[in-house]
C-alpha cells in the first residue's frame, strides 16, 4: 500500500498551483474524440447520486465500470443500502452506453487501519486524506490488473472535497500503478447542481453525513445541536 503521510497535501504543493481539472479533462475527451476511440474507464463511485452526474456525462465517450469500494462506510446496513441503490441507478439511468457495475471487497477493518489514532479529526482532515487514498489506491490497483485505458472517481463532485488534493493522489497512484488517471472537477460545469437534479428525478437516497462511524457522530451531534437551539 502507498502510505500517504500527513503532510500529503503540503509535499506534493497542491495550494500553490491550482490547476483548471475541467479543463484537462475537456482536453482529454477532445483528444479522445479526434482519434476516433472509445477508451475504457474505471469508476470509484462512493454512491449512486454522485456517480449520476459523472456517468450521464463520461457515457458519451467511455466504456465505464463503475467501481464500488467503499470500506468506510458505516454501519454496514448504511453500506448495503448504498450499493443497492447505485445499482439501481445503473440499470434504471439510459446511459449512453452500458454501464458495468464491480462491488469490492467490504474490508472495514483497512478502513479502521488506516484511521487509527485519528477518530477526532474533523471532516477534512488528515483522516480524510487517508480515506481517499485508501479507496483511490483499490481503484488504481483493480484498473491496472484488468487493463482499463483510466481510472478515476466521483468524489471531485462535492463542494466539500477539495479536487487539487485527489486529482495529485490519483495521478501519483495512476504513475505507481501504470494506468492513467482521468484528471476531473466533476463538481464543475453545474455538476454538483445536476447531479442534485438527477438524484431528485430518480428518488436516490441522499446520506446526509459522508459514510465513516466517526462522520456519523459528528453529523448527529450537529442535528442534535441545532435541534436544542431551535
Amino acid at each position: 500500500m502507498v502510505r500517504f503521510s500527513n503532510t500529503f497535501k503540503e509535499r506534493l504543493g497542491v495550494d500553490k498551483v491550482k490547476i483548471n481539472y475541467q479543463k484537462l479533462l475537456d482536453e482529454n475527451i477532445y483528444q479522445i474524440q479526434k482519434k476516433g476511440t472509445r477508451p475504457s474507464l474505471l469508476i470509484h463511485s462512493c454512491c449512486a447520486p454522485c456517480s449520476s452526474y459523472v456517468i450521464e456525462y463520461l457515457s458519451n465517450y467511455f466504456d465505464i465500470t463503475v467501481f464500488f469500494y467503499n470500506p468506510n462506510i458505516h454501519p454496514e446496513e448504511e453500506y448495503r443500502k448504498r450499493v443497492i441503490e447505485q445499482m439501481e441507478f445503473i440499470r434504471k439511468f439510459p446511459s449512453a452506453s452500458p454501464v458495468s457495475f464491480v462491488e469490492a471487497v467490504y474490508d472495514v477493518g483497512s478502513f479502521f487501519a488506516i484511521s487509527r489514532g485519528l477518530e477526532n479529526e474533523p471532516e477534512r482532515g488528515k483522516r480524510c486524506t487517508l480515506c481517499f487514498g485508501l479507496r483511490l489506491e483499490q481503484t488504481a490497483r483493480y484498473a491496472a490488473e484488468n487493463g482499463f485505458n483510466y481510472y478515476t472517481t466521483t468524489l471531485s463532485i462535492s463542494p466539500h472535497k477539495d479536487a487539487q488534493l485527489l486529482n495529485s493522489m490519483g495521478e501519483k497512484l495512476g504513475e505507481n500503478y501504470g494506468v492513467s488517471f482521468l484528471s476531473s472537477d466533476f463538481k464543475k460545469k453545474n455538476g454538483y447542481k445536476r447531479s442534485c437534479e438527477l438524484s431528485l428525478e430518480y428518488g436516490l437516497y441522499r446520506q446526509d453525513y459522508c459514510g465513516c462511524v466517526y462522520s456519523k457522530i459528528q453529523s448527529d451531534a450537529q442535528r442534535e445541536s441545532q435541534q436544542n437551539t431551535e
